[in-house]
């Protein structure tokens, strides 16, 4: 069950992540967001920001073997890009219209799951 909430907090917190980090760009077709600038879109940025690593150091934590966890942390970290990387896939098409997957994105999807299969073995 621990497994289950540290896979939890990362989806979580990836998703603050993702928004953080390219949400802005979807912001921008705000009028009051362009007024901000450089410095206000990063400070809003860091806000968000603040909420991914209230997940992920937990999910860390939590998941670290060390800690009583069920990872590695090599297998906490492919889990967490993997996660990342099916945030970030779900975000682009469901906020960017304009941005589609093509072969070459299936087959490294494919290799991502081959690395998780590696870790764990």
């Amino acid at each position: 069950m621990r497994s289950f909430w540290v896979i939890v907090l990362l989806i979580a917190s990836n998703t603050f992540m993702t928004f953080a980090w390219y949400g802005h760009l979807k912001f921008a077709e705000w009028k009051w967001f362009n007024k901000l600038g450089l410095v206000g879109i990063v400070l809003v940025s860091w806000g968000l920001a603040f909420f991914e690593y209230m997940l992920q150091v937990p999910a860390n934590k939590y998941g670290y073997k060390n800690n009583g966890g069920n990872f590695s942390l090599i297998q906490l970290k492919v889990i967490q890009e993997v996660i990342t990387l099916l945030v970030f896939i779900i975000f682009s098409v469901l906020f960017f219209k304009n941005e589609s997957l093509h072969w070459n994105h299936y087959l490294a999807f494919v290799f991502l799951i081959i690395a998780v299969y590696l870790v764990f073995l």
